[in-house]
Formats: structure tokens, C-alpha cells, sequence
């Protein structure tokens, strides 16, 4: 028992600061990213795996199951017919968005940043509305529909503020299909639409003029 407790208390900064009590409660590996697939709503463990291909099973559980501990994270059961388990963020979970959108940006502006390493929907969709700039966007109003995988998210924009959830591209006025790093391409790596579509990597359907406006909303800040 003794050498438990003294692991324990290697793993906690013991120090009064905020900030050093939140890396208490989210400073293990893998929980931010954990809390960062489950910021667009409630997602079943198989579907987290597969937003963190890098993570294992059991690796997975001791996140959540910590993550649950600090009332970050409750487990939930989707209504019927679906009546599956899933983990979601609790409201106060939910407080933490602006963390990963200062997070993003300020880590965007690292050199050492690899835009290429693999890259979540969850991510890209937050990835959204961190780099979303309301001078570029405007008076401009869209609906935009995105189809990754087998899941489907919005996004909408209007009176120069952007709101992203999973939901949906019902009624969207353009749906952007294919994988999030491509999508990510087209929107951050300044690859032409008509380059990805033509490769078979993207397809849009919809709106064609508004949609050819979407990538000049989202300018990623200066490297340091």
C-alpha cells in the first residue's frame, strides 16, 4: 500500500495553482484528446478508438475511466433504437472548449508543427472554429454539410460567428465529401478544389460558388 500511495502522489503536482490542477485532472496522455473527440456530442468507445488510432484499448478505458472519476466525462445510453453505451462530456466538460481552441492556435504556430500526421473529423471540425476569422467571413451566411467516413457533421456560418456540431447535411447548401486531411488540405494547405476533386480525393455537391469562398475564411496564424 505503501508504494501505491507514492506512485499516486508522484502523478499529482501537489500545488495550489489552477493550472496545476487541471493538468491534475486532464495531464495524462491521451485525455485531452479524449475530451477533444467528445466536444462534437457523445461517441461509443469503438468510435473514439478509431478517432485515435494511435491509443489502445486499455489505455482508452483508464482515460475514461479517470476522466469519469473527475466528472469530466458520465457515461450515457443512446435512446432507442440505438440503445448504445456511449461516454459524453459532462456540461462542465463541455467549459473546457476554449482551451482547445487557444491550445490549437498557439500550437499552430509551432515550426515543428506536422499538418501531415493523421488527423481526426472531430479535429478538423474544431479546427473550424479556432481559425475561423469573422473579418474574412463577413456578411457571408452558409450552411456547409461535410460527409467523412460514415459520419456527417454542419457547419454554419452567419453574422460573422461559425457553430459546428455532427448532425445531418440535410439542407446544407454544399456537402463536402472525403477525408479529413483532405478536406484539411483544401481548406489550410491551399491545394485547389479542382486539384482534390479531380484525384478523387474530394466531391462536392451543392453550392459550387459559395463553397469556392469557404477556404479564404480560415488563415492560420504566423509561424513563431
Amino acid at each position: 500500500m505503501k508504494l501505491e500511495k507514492i506512485t499516486e502522489n508522484r502523478r499529482r503536482y501537489d500545488d495550489a495553482c489552477a493550472t496545476a490542477h487541471a493538468l491534475d485532472l486532464v495531464g495524462e496522455r491521451w485525455a485531452l484528446l479524449v475530451m477533444r473527440e467528445l466536444m462534437l456530442g457523445p461517441r461509443r468507445f469503438g468510435d473514439l478508438r478509431s478517432g485515435l488510432p494511435g491509443i489502445s484499448a486499455n489505455t482508452l478505458t483508464q482515460r475514461l475511466d479517470g476522466l469519469i472519476a473527475h466528472g469530466i466525462v458520465r457515461r450515457e445510453r443512446l435512446p432507442p433504437p440505438a440503445s448504445a453505451p456511449v461516454y459524453a462530456l459532462t456540461e462542465w466538460g463541455y467549459e473546457s472548449e476554449p482551451v482547445f481552441t487557444v491550445l490549437g492556435r498557439w500550437a499552430a504556430r509551432s515550426p515543428h508543427h506536422d499538418p501531415t500526421l493523421p488527423f481526426s473529423a472531430a479535429s478538423l471540425l474544431l479546427s473550424l472554429r479556432a481559425m475561423f476569422d469573422p473579418g474574412r467571413a463577413g456578411g457571408l451566411r452558409m450552411t456547409v454539410g461535410f460527409r467523412i467516413g460514415e459520419e456527417t457533421y454542419r457547419a454554419t456560418i452567419a453574422n460573422g460567428a461559425i457553430e459546428t456540431e455532427r448532425g445531418s447535411v440535410e439542407g446544407a447548401d454544399f456537402v463536402v465529401e472525403g477525408e479529413a486531411r483532405d478536406i484539411a488540405g483544401w481548406i489550410y494547405g491551399g491545394v485547389p478544389l479542382a486539384d482534390l476533386e479531380a484525384a478523387g480525393a474530394l466531391r462536392v455537391t451543392g453550392d459550387r460558388a459559395l463553397a469556392s469562398s469557404l477556404s479564404g475564411l480560415f488563415p492560420l496564424p504566423d509561424k513563431a
